[in-house]
């Protein structure tokens, strides 16, 4: 009845179609295929009935167009066998997303949104209350199967979730079935169910949960059954409240509720809005029948209709207006095909869009042209709707999204929470939160998730055999992490970085070097000072005491030099300390050689002249004295120090060391080490000190026996034993310690060394010198060899 008023409506409206007079037929299709079937080639035919309106307009008019059909099925048929003719067919209710294909539908239009909308709408809502795990139920039919096959696809592109389970509900009310896939839903961990189905599928189900009493379910109702009444019953509603659904856009149409009263059962046809469908609605209504009534009504205390009965005064939804959906559908397919037809009439000859610029005409369209004009077509309705299709003959898609409330009174209501609509940007859901009811006890939306996010520092494993939603959190490995929820891996942290311990972010590495700083670093650079201190201590009691004999026995100049060689040793060490840099680690290692070499050198040298004195002792040995004198004693220590500078410089010009920072050590450290270089290069450096070594050692051990009262030779040969001692040990030391370790090593060795050569050289010279000044005599150390020659 609301095509009927939509026609007559234009037909009123001078500024639409004005000159021509829309006309109609009324099919009922009894939701069967075969008679919606019939009904349209009927009319696509042109074999209805003719009709007498007015004295000028009588006989078959063409049919401009279509409106329905209802189901998606009987829509398929239909208009595929339409479509060979390029009929128009707009429907206002069958949405199954197949219609869209313009290669099987060429000349479809509908006013309801597509099921492959109203699937994306459904992934809009679950993804906005975070619903990942859900179960689908569906009519087997194409309106569901539809939906079967595309929903996890959909929703999987989306990232919105995965189903727990997906079932087809049974035409024939399959007890066995029913009762299965109910226990399903009471036993999967899913606590959302959408349902895309007729409302006979979803009473026949909901008996099922009411005798399984399956609670705390959220269900998503598709646009076939959310505004549907006759499931907001009593029994049904403590299991059915809080239900959330698309419904089809509301809309009002001003007028249609009057226009609803003016009807009347056409009896005596004078009334043109009458036909049958309104005599069933009557009979029912009033609880009456028109004459000739049925065989035994009267006596049964049936009453006769008169067609004058007050509609307004019976409680019918007839008369209710204030939710308007299909209806609007309707109202917008018919006003769809006016002004096509209107658009059509407006041509302006030389400027068509046809052939050679025609136009078409009244008298001679085609049902091509119509859906030409139909495919452009773009209006906005009173309700303030606009309304235009796309290149599938779809409708701009907006969805109402309803929430089911069960009032303390008893009543039910289905109120509208919000709207989600698609544009060129995209889909857009607004809600209003707030007014939703939810029927749980915490009053708040459920979790419905498979598995429970993953957070920041781990990373999602998907369980083996399950959905993706299914998924165990593993936490990320050393060195990497995940700083966002749900991430599918952990990414690798920068060189100079490492993982928090939270895994979430990364951290600068912890360096390593050996530092002032630290107890070892403070005890080695201790130990060093104070080394230096004693070497200047020690050189300033041999500058004050410089003219007594045990200062000046055996060159006290190369004393003086072997004083501050070992002074320049103690604080070579200090080069070892701190951050390594390029300067730094250039410079340890020749100053380590050089100022050992120096002070080695100078104990050969010693030894040397300890052996040529005894022997210039003998008779006719004097000779050899003469040829190593002050002078070339002191060539001597330059000429060895040379050669060891020499080493030196040609390892820095070839393979210098460098600062390194490495992270083989430790993985959550940088070890900032100084790189030898070249391994031949300290090799030699090395080989050289311990070559003046093991000389000076050999040569003090042949002249430890020789007479003197202070033989210097036995010191030697004692603080030669401890240097070589030392740094034999330092090699397997320093190769098996890592990082800063090397370092202490190698300052420990240096350290060690150096007391034990200023100890064992200078320790009993400073004894006598400070304590048994008696014995610091010429006499005193000459005393012994006098006695025994």
């Amino acid at each position: 009845m609301t095509m009927v008023f939509a026609v007559d409506e234009i037909n009123r409206n001078s500024n639409l179609l004005p000159n021509v007079t829309l006309g109609y037929s009324l099919y009922d299709d009894c939701g069967a295929l075969v008679t919606g079937f019939r009904a349209a080639l009927v009319l696509a035919s042109g074999q209805e009935e003719q009709f007498l309106l007015k004295k000028n307009c009588s006989g078959t008019p063409s049919v401009v167009g279509i409106v329905g059909d209802a189901y998606s099925t009987v829509s398929m048929a239909i208009s595929s066998v339409l479509g060979l003719f390029r009929l128009p067919m707009v429907s206002h209710f069958a949405t199954c997303s197949c219609l869209s294909d313009r290669q099987r539908f060429p000349s479809f239009f509908r006013t309801i949104p597509s099921d492959a909308f109203q699937v994306r709408a459904m992934i809009q809502i679950l993804k906005h209350f975070g619903w990942t795990w859900v179960g689908l139920l569906v009519s087997d039919d194409d309106y569901g199967l539809n939906v079967a096959r595309s929903f996890p696809s959909d929703l999987a592109q989306s990232g919105g979730g995965c189903l727990a389970y997906s079932e087809v509900l049974p035409w024939d009310s399959d007890s066995n079935k029913l009762r299965k896939i109910v226990h399903l839903i009471k036993t999967s961990t899913a606590r959302v169910v959408m349902v895309f189905a007729h409302d006979g599928h979803m009473y026949e189900l909901m008996e099922e949960v009411v005798r399984q009493n399956v609670t705390d379910r959220q269900w998503i109702a598709s646009e076939a059954w959310t505004t549907d009444t006759a499931l907001q019953t009593p029994h049904l509603m403590p299991y059915l409240r809080g239900t959330l659904g698309i419904a089809i856009r509301r809309g009002e149409i001003a007028g249609l509720r009057d226009f609803f009263l003016q009807i009347r059962p056409d009896q005596n046809d004078n009334n043109i809005y009458g036909n049958s469908m309104v005599t069933q609605f009557w009979e029912y209504t009033f609880q009456c029948r028109f004459a000739p009534p049925p065989a035994g009504w009267m006596e049964t205390g049936g009453t006769l209709c008169t067609g004058q009965e007050d509609i307004e005064n019976v409680e019918t939804a007839f008369l209710d207006v204030s939710n308007l959906r299909s209806e609007y559908n309707v109202y917008k397919a018919v006003y769809a095909l006016a002004y096509a037809l209107d658009d059509m009439l407006h041509c302006v000859p030389g400027r068509g869009p046809f052939s050679r610029n025609s136009c078409a005409t009244l008298q001679t369209m085609e049902p091509w042209q119509v859906v030409h004009y139909l495919q452009t077509v773009n209006f906005t309705t009173p309700f303030g709707d606009e309304v235009s299709f796309d290149e599938n003959g779809d409708i701009l898609p907006v969805y109402d999204v309803m929430n089911w409330l069960w009032l303390p009174d008893g009543r039910t209501k289905v109120q509208n929470v919000g709207e989600v609509k698609e544009s060129a940007e995209g889909g857009e859901l607004k809600l209003d939160e707030d007014k939703i009811f939810w029927n749980f006890e915490s009053k708040e939306p459920p979790r419905s998730v498979c598995s429970e996010s993953c957070p920041p520092g781990t990373r999602m494993a998907r369980k083996k055999g399950q959905p993706e939603c299914c998924f165990d959190c593993i936490p990320c490995s050393e060195g990497k992490i995940s700083n966002k929820t749900d991430s599918m891996e952990c990414t690798s942290c920068p060189e100079d970085f490492w993982s928090s311990p939270q895994h979430d972010h990364c951290v600068p590495k912890k360096t390593e070097f050996l530092s002032y700083h630290e107890p070892l670093g403070i005890c080695l650079t201790t130990a060093s000072l104070l080394g230096t201190f004693i070497c200047a201590v020690v050189l300033k009691i041999f500058i004050y005491h410089r003219s007594t004999p045990m200062v000046r026995a055996n060159n006290s100049e190369l004393s003086f030099l072997l004083l501050v060689s070992l002074k320049l040793c103690f604080l070579c060490s200090l080069l070892f300390m701190g951050r390594p840099s390029l300067w730094t680690c250039q410079l340890r290692h020749a100053a380590f050689g050089i100022s050992f070499v120096l002070s080695v050198s100078c104990i050969l040298v010693k030894t040397m002249v300890v052996l040529v004195v005894f022997k210039a002792s003998k008779p006719g040995g004097g000779a050899s004295l003469k040829w190593f004198g002050a002078v070339q004693q002191r060539g001597t220590v330059l000429v060895l120090t040379c050669i060891q500078a020499a080493i030196c410089t040609a390892w820095l010009v070839s393979a210098s060391p460098a600062p390194h920072k490495n992270t083989q050590y430790h993985n959550d450290k940088i070890v900032y080490e100084c790189v030898v270089g070249s391994t031949v290069g300290f090799a030699v450096l090395l080989g050289y000190i311990g070559l003046l070594a093991i000389l000076s050692f050999l040569l003090a051990f042949l002249a430890r026996n020789l007479p003197d009262n202070f033989n210097e030779a036995k010191l030697i040969t004692f603080s030669m034993l401890i240097f070589c001692a030392v740094w034999v040990a330092f090699v397997p030391a320093y190769v098996n310690s890592p990082g800063k370790y090397a370092d202490a090593v190698e300052v420990f060795a240096i350290l060690a060394s150096s007391f034990g050569l200023l100890v064992a050289l200078f320790g009993p010279k400073c004894y006598i010198i400070l304590l048994r000044p008696e014995r610091n005599t010429k006499k005193a150390i000459m005393g012994r060899g006098t006695a025994k020659s």
